[in-house]
């Protein structure tokens, strides 16, 4: 049920996103959701990618430094109080979500799929499980997106 996650420190300087998106698509890579967050020194961009051990040596082979961390791909209903519902599962738990991104809104037009990372996403994900929150496999994350 976990999606590997690459996240690249970038340097924070007009063009420096450039190179990581080029270097993923010279291989054929693509890029299936991404996030960026800054500093005043570096940036952050983190990528869900099909085959993140391939994308992992290219990009280090391109002077990228990356880090492979675990993340869940979450179906929320698409309606006013559907995020703070899934939220919900995680109080009084101890368990807090590091930050949350789309893969893809409106998924079959009712849901829309975030990607979760927390600190023990197993744990998470059978809390989920428990609020009849799907969590999506690698597979349908993928087929969410259409790749």
């Amino acid at each position: 049920m976990k999606l590997r996650q690459l996240s690249l420190f970038l340097e924070n300087r007009p063009g420096a996103l450039r190179l990581p998106c080029q270097v993923l698509g010279a291989a054929g890579i693509d890029i299936l959701t991404m996030s960026l967050a800054d500093t005043q020194q570096f940036g952050i961009l983190r990528l869900v990618v099909k085959d993140a051990d391939r994308a992992s040596k290219v990009l280090e082979e391109a002077g990228c430094v990356v880090k492979a961390t675990d993340v869940l791909a979450v179906e929320v209903p698409d309606r006013a109080g559907g995020l703070a519902d899934m939220l919900g599962t995680f109080e009084g738990t101890g368990l807090s979500i590091e930050y949350i991104y789309p893969l893809v809104a409106g998924h079959r037009g009712k849901t829309a799929v975030l990607i979760l990372r927390v600190e023990d996403p197993d744990r998470a994900a059978g809390l989920l499980a428990g609020r009849k929150v799907r969590v999506l496999t690698r597979e349908e994350a993928f087929e969410a997106v259409g790749a």
